[in-house]
């Protein structure tokens, strides 16, 4: 499977991240076309450049407002949103369904964190640095590079969070700042090289929420490339985020005691329009499969039984969010000696409405399955006014043509 491996040494942040991303792979055109489909009020500059750091040779993201040329000491100007707000925001884009929920689970680990920091409701909570329009991007940028990439698993090494203390809304904040320093909290951690934030708040909810600790590059990853996202400062260390991209052996993830597990709970008292909202959210903190099937409980009330299957590493991520968004107060676990899976990997055709992601599965390197992805399809039917299956035929037979090119080459 496709996974990635972030080497924190110079912290994380927003803006690391997409500079990482882009490097990694990501067309900067695709990044902006996507970011474009946010119903954002009033215009941002999105400026991307190649950088040195130190002699490393990294990508340098940063968006600005025009109404906000004047900053000092590196910082941004900022607008307050809510967590209720952004989520408005995102649900009303045109992004794949995917994509928002990925963008939604980072963000709601965020507001859980900020809301605990500041003891208010987590859709209350005001964001002042992150509710902004950069910020906004730099989290659905995430999200969007990570989709685009087919990125099944997120590894990271501990965190260089820096030190000292940095200005915000709420005046001056020691380094780690409150949000970050609750979202870190058992996530291994150390300051050195810079008396500067090097870690923010965006960066440490995407690794609560998307990624697994790794003190090195975990066993059975065999990295294809590295590439850096630049930072915003210059320092005696490198301000770089180091990001390797390569297949992760399954059979090798089984090796290191990372088995299967199938999470259950039996809930007869709960609408079933939730279901759909908390099966994206599993998804996004690493569950595999998700299903449920119908069963009688006491006093043969009709009911549903809940199973999640997911590694060993996401359970406590995959249970929490099954305790706190359903009705259930317990929880049965099952462990799954061995999963046999295809390889699989994300491709991108073009068709008269657009591109569609597809997927393709290998067993033992010949092609057994493809498929275009669903939303995609979705999106750009409605888009066009015309029938769903006109655009999905219209992707299969470009994945037929990427097939054929593939074996035509082979064969060459």
């Amino acid at each position: 499977m496709k996974a990635i491996y972030l080497d924190c040494f110079s912290g994380i942040s927003g803006n690391m991240l997409l500079g990482a991303f882009l490097q990694a792979g990501v067309p900067e055109a695709y990044l902006r076309a996507e970011l474009a489909k946010l119903p954002l009020e009033g215009s941002y500059v999105m400026k991307v450049e190649p950088v040195m750091k130190n002699g490393i040779a990294a990508c340098y993201v940063d968006v600005r407002l025009p109404h906000h040329d004047d900053h000092h000491d590196g910082e941004h100007g900022h607008e307050h949103r809510t967590m209720a707000d952004i989520r408005a925001l995102i649900e009303a884009s045109a992004l794949s369904e995917a994509v928002k929920a990925r963008s939604l689970a980072i963000f709601q680990t965020l507001a859980e964190a900020e809301g605990k920091v500041h003891a208010r409701p987590a859709d209350t909570v005001a964001f002042h640095e992150v509710g902004a329009v950069d910020s906004i991007l730099d989290i659905v940028g995430a999200a969007i590079c990570l989709d685009y990439l087919g990125i099944e698993r997120v590894f990271a090494s501990k965190v260089n969070t820096g030190s000292g203390f940095v200005h915000c809304a709420h005046g001056l904040m020691p380094v780690p700042a409150p949000a970050v320093a609750e979202l870190l909290l058992d996530w291994p951690s150390y300051h050195a090289g810079a008396e500067k934030e090097l870690t923010t708040p965006t960066g440490a909810a995407f690794l609560r929420s998307q990624a697994a600790f790794s003190e090195s590059l975990p066993e059975g990853f065999r990295a294809a490339g590295a590439a850096y996202g630049a930072g915003t400062w210059d320092l005696a260390i490198p301000n770089v985020l180091r990001l390797y991209i390569g297949q992760l052996e399954e059979a090798a993830e089984n090796g290191q005691g990372t088995d299967f597990l199938v999470l259950e709970t039996n809930i007869d008292d709960m609408s079933p329009q939730v279901y759909g909202y908390l099966y994206e959210r599993l998804f996004t903190v690493g569950a595999l499969d998700v299903w449920t099937t119908p069963i009688v409980m006491k006093k043969t009330r009709p009911a549903a039984m809940l199973s999640v299957l997911c590694r060993t590493g996401s359970k406590d991520a995959c249970a929490s969010v099954i305790l706190r968004e359903t009705t259930s107060i317990g929880l049965r676990v099952r462990k799954v000696a061995q999963r046999i899976e295809a390889e699989r990997e994300t491709v991108h055709v073009a068709t008269p409405y657009g591109e569609v992601a597809c997927k393709r599965a290998f067993w033992h390197g010949a092609l057994v399955n493809s498929k275009p992805e669903y939303e995609d399809c979705c999106l750009l039917a409605r888009r066009a006014g015309v029938p769903l299956k006109q655009v999905e035929e219209a992707a299969r037979l470009a994945l037929a043509a990427l097939a054929c090119d593939g074996l035509r080459e082979s064969k060459s």
